[in-house]
């Protein structure tokens, strides 16, 4: 056992030599999935699981990773990349489970009047205790806590950011929309949604003045989002990625032409949104011929690195 330990640590010591990442040996026993029964206001309902690697500093990251409409913080948890490379760079996920129906089952408030106000109650309020419940509880680092999602977590994504900018430091949305897309319930996906029917087309001033105005009193500095859509989705349509795009380059004032275009994979084609400094505010990602089935494999330590988990 010695023995073999001491060729992890040797095997480790290597990966940061020759990378320059800051990984964490994976622990000889996995940790395990958490639910959280009582976690602080819950206006949402909502279920907590959390998942904490054995092997991780003092103060980790916290990263908030939600799953999309009938589908469940445990099944989230299986079915992407997040946990496992928690393991390796030390961070800790929540993954939150929506209760909430809108007539399709399990999706995270982005609808309601509530949802849509900071502080104002419903899933958004819930999600926060959620993190602050993982600082008081394993010391996680309140400097660096993100959000990902897919699909209906996507869209929460998107939300979190605009309501929450103090709290989360960049995100990940995977499928989503753009912040105040829905007008209420009775315009949630599937269906004849005005959101998601395809034809959703507002300026790029009105997207970012929905972000402005869901914190009015916000000076400080704009969490980066990296946005993720596949060419082929007609669930949540194509079409909703340029909407998004326009939101946040509004938001930070950039143009809507990319400082940068390529495709660092095959089928992955990439544009970033950079100030004048070079720092990339929006990142978006086309996946050709995908349809709505993300994130595959690979995508989820794509947007950690963006997170700056990954150095």
């Amino acid at each position: 056992m010695t023995r073999t330990r001491t060729a992890l640590a040797a095997l480790t010591s290597a990966l940061i030599l020759t990378t320059g990442l800051v990984a964490f040996a994976p622990a000889a026993y996995a940790a395990s999935l958490i639910q959280v029964t009582s976690f602080g206001d819950n206006p949402g309902n909502m279920k907590m699981h959390i998942y904490v690697p054995s092997n991780r500093p003092a103060n980790p990251a916290i990263v908030v990773a939600m799953h999309g409409c009938g589908g469940s913080g445990p099944g989230f948890y299986s079915g992407s990349e997040f946990a496992s490379l928690a393991d390796t760079y030390g961070y800790i996920v929540i993954y939150p489970t929506a209760t909430q129906s809108a007539g399709f089952g399990n999706c995270f408030d982005t609808w309601s009047a509530a949802a849509k106000k900071r502080g104002g109650g419903s899933d958004p309020v819930s999600i926060v205790s959620m993190v602050t419940y993982a600082q008081k509880q394993y010391g996680g680092d309140l400097t660096r806590v993100f959000a990902t999602g897919s699909s209906s977590g996507g869209m929460m994504t998107d939300e979190m950011l605009a309501l929450y900018p103090d709290v989360f430091k960049a995100g990940a949305a995977f499928m989503g929309v753009p912040f105040n897309c829905f007008a209420n319930a009775a315009d949630y996906p599937p269906g004849s949604s005005q959101c998601t029917g395809g034809k959703m087309d507002r300026t790029p001033q009105a997207w970012g003045d929905a972000v402005r105005q869901a914190y009015p009193g916000f000076t400080g500095t704009r969490p980066p989002i990296q946005l993720w859509h596949g060419t082929a989705d007609t669930l949540v349509p194509y079409s909703l990625l340029q909407e998004d795009i326009e939101q946040w380059t509004n938001v930070f004032g950039l143009s809507q032409t990319p400082t940068k275009s390529d495709t660092p994979r095959s089928g992955w084609n990439r544009r970033q949104y950079a100030d004048t400094s070079g720092k990339v505010a929006v990142e978006a990602y086309s996946i050709q011929g995908a349809g709505h089935a993300l994130p595959q494999s690979g995508m989820a330590l794509v947007a950690i690195t963006f997170f700056g988990i990954v150095a």
